[in-house]
């Protein structure tokens, strides 16, 4: 029985690490007392209802990104998320990048869809 649930376990997370990307990004500098440091996304053309999932590697959510306005075959533009201290790690941090499309089961988003991921740092003295 142990093994049965092993494996379905494993297969489980197999299945779940498709309907992502796993991206890992170093920071621009170490975070210092006070600075805040933030997710830069680039999306490009993605369908009407389509949204960007970013959550830590370890499934913490951090936030989606669900584009409206954006006229149809047109690059939905570039987008910020916080990216809380406590998920950073030796200067790097590890996300999960996934594509809900509404109706469908999530995907990894293409290099099209999500065209950057950049981390940038608000310096404490700003």
């Amino acid at each position: 029985m142990r093994a049965a649930l092993a494996a379905l376990a494993f297969f489980t997370q197999l299945a779940h690490a498709d309907a992502s990307r796993i991206v890992t990004l170093a920071l621009p500098h170490a975070l210092r007392t006070g600075d805040t440091a933030w997710l830069e996304v680039k999306v490009g053309i993605i369908a009407r209802g389509e949204e960007i999932e970013i959550a830590t590697a370890a499934g913490r959510f951090l936030g989606v990104i669900s584009p409206h306005g954006i006229h149809s075959g047109h690059e939905a533009g570039t987008y910020t998320i916080p990216l809380p201290a406590d998920a950073i790690a030796d200067d790097h941090i590890s996300l999960r990048i996934s594509l809900d499309r509404s109706g469908h089961a999530q995907r990894a988003p293409t290099t099209e869809e999500v065209k950057s991921l950049r981390v940038t740092i608000v310096d404490a003295a700003r």
